[in-house]
């Protein structure tokens, strides 16, 4: 495709198609030229998920258009005080020419706009062009993670008691989320919790860890590798590729590979502005 008037604007609810379909095709390409499986399943599946980015009012969206047509789109996600990004997909036909860098650039320059702290995302670890155009846009490689997958695990830890987690248990998970990141997630915990997807873990009466889900899109906390070991083995699944897991969490990383679980591909995590390095057990999701 000719490059002749390449323009960036806001996302619309009409966009989704286009950007969905964008999405998919991206990143199944760049997984399959390294040999590893997609993000995404299936076009439904991304065309399904799109609308919801689009008309939530806490994401923000950039499309890049190219002689008015669609060729990729970028997201922000701000759910508190840390903004996320992504996905960011441009189309295979027009990477290599800068859509990406000026994708990012905007979502970067409305963060700074609205005062964000921090902002963050998670890189694949085989993908070369990314890591090197985050890391000249100013992203710090914090932590290597790896995506986790495999048969729900259907075990118990012992004085670990898992169970759903409720609104009466928000102010609980937001001091232990503190204590291990040095900030709250509760906006996304509330939204798990009303889709039913978020638990706790109760060891000794009290609360000491929480799930929004276990999954790609959920994240965790523990004040112990325990807790999370629970969390992960009272999964009735790993929603989507999987869920993601820091490899300097070694005796994690071991434990799960005992159990069956294996490795699906390896990522970074990577921040701009305040980053605490986290003090305790968790499993980001693939925000951050």
């Amino acid at each position: 495709m000719e490059k002749k008037n390449l323009t960036l604007r806001p996302g619309k609810p009409e966009d989704a198609h286009p950007c969905a379909l964008i999405c998919y095709e991206a990143f199944t390409t760049i997984s399959n030229q390294h040999n590893f499986p997609p993000d995404f399943t299936s076009p439904e599946e991304t065309i399904n998920w799109f609308p919801h980015i689009l008309s939530n009012q806490n994401v923000y969206s950039v499309i890049a258009e190219n002689n008015g047509e669609i060729v990729g789109s970028n997201f922000l996600w701000m759910h508190g005080e840390i903004a996320a990004v992504g996905p960011i997909t441009v189309a295979p036909n027009m990477q290599n020419d800068s859509v990406g860098r000026r994708l990012m650039e905007n979502v970067l320059e409305y963060a700074k706009l609205k005062g964000f702290i921090s902002v963050r995302l998670l890189q694949a670890g085989y993908h070369n062009r990314s890591l090197a155009l985050y890391t000249k846009l100013g992203f710090n490689v914090r932590e290597p993670l790896v995506v986790i997958q495999g048969d729900a695990l259907n075990l118990k830890i012992p004085g670990y008691q898992v169970r759903s987690c409720t609104q009466d248990d928000i102010d609980a998970c937001n001091q232990l989320c503190f204590q291990v990141h040095g900030c709250t997630r509760e906006q996304e915990l509330l939204e798990a919790i009303q889709q039913l997807t978020a638990t706790v873990v109760v060891h000794d009466g009290n609360i000491t860890g929480y799930a929004s889900v276990v999954g790609y899109f959920g994240h965790a906390v523990g004040k112990s590798n325990e807790d999370l070991k629970a969390l992960i083995g009272a999964a009735t699944s790993f929603v989507g590729p999987g869920f993601i897991l820091p490899m300097r969490n070694r005796e994690l990383f071991q434990w799960c590979l005992e159990k069956g679980l294996r490795v699906v591909a390896p990522v970074n995590l990577m921040t701009i502005g305040l980053y605490n390095e986290p003090v305790g057990a968790f499993l980001p999701s693939i925000f951050y």
